[in-house]
């Protein structure tokens, strides 16, 4: 009975982030309650505070579904790209970037986060979950650029901060044109030459070098 009970329960709870998922999509999420979810999940607001604090635990949980691009980033280990930092950079945002194009879970979700997620109150925690996910993984992502100055695999006088903040702008503004206009390009396939474009720009781009002091 109990072993029933914790099934039933598991999948009330994946009933609801499924509700939670098509209704954000449809709705935006603040003009989403948790009365319209607990509505399309067919169960009472009552079961749903059962399994999330509030809007905010519902959106974390919803968003834990998928692997998010800068929380990808921020989780990732060291050891994990130690002996290639450029090629673990490169083949975490191509599956990320292919993962949106292919998965409608992932889909949906990004274009919540993206394009329905009206961010205009820092102190919601929301806004402040999202803003403090994306200084962590620009800040994870100019160490692992870092590592991959310190193996040669780019200049030594590479600005890493400037870097970052190229490849971090090229790659969401990438993502961010194709969930508003998906019609306009295949993300899919596009996703390794424009990479590798990316990546070609940090090797080769005078703009993004520490600049030298002038002699005297």
């Amino acid at each position: 009975m109990a072993r029933s009970t914790k099934e039933e329960a598991l999948e009330t709870r994946s009933r609801i982030l499924d509700a939670a998922e098509e209704v954000f999509y449809a709705r935006g999420l603040y003009q989403t309650s948790l009365a319209n979810v607990a509505v399309a999940a067919d169960v009472t607001r009552g079961a749903i505070y059962w399994h999330f604090k509030n809007k905010n635990d519902l959106f974390d949980a919803m968003c834990e579904r998928v692997s998010l691009p800068m929380e990808s980033l921020m989780a990732t280990p060291q050891e994990k790209f130690a002996n290639d930092p450029l090629g673990h950079l490169r083949s975490s945002w191509i599956y990320l970037l292919q993962d949106a194009s292919s998965n409608p879970r992932s889909r949906r979700i990004l274009d919540i986060i993206f394009l329905k997620c009206e961010l205009v109150d820092r102190n919601d925690l929301i806004w402040v979950r999202q803003h403090q996910c994306y200084l962590n993984g620009l800040a994870n992502m100019e160490r692992i650029l870092g590592e991959a100055v310190r193996l040669k695999q780019l200049p030594d006088d590479l600005n890493t901060r400037l870097a970052a903040l190229t490849l971090h702008s090229n790659v969401i503004g990438l993502l961010n044109n194709w969930l508003f206009s998906p019609s306009s390009f295949d993300l899919g396939a596009v996703a390794e030459p424009l990479m590798d474009a990316c990546l070609d720009s940090l090797r080769y781009a005078p703009a993004l070098r520490v600049k030298k002091e002038p002699t005297a």
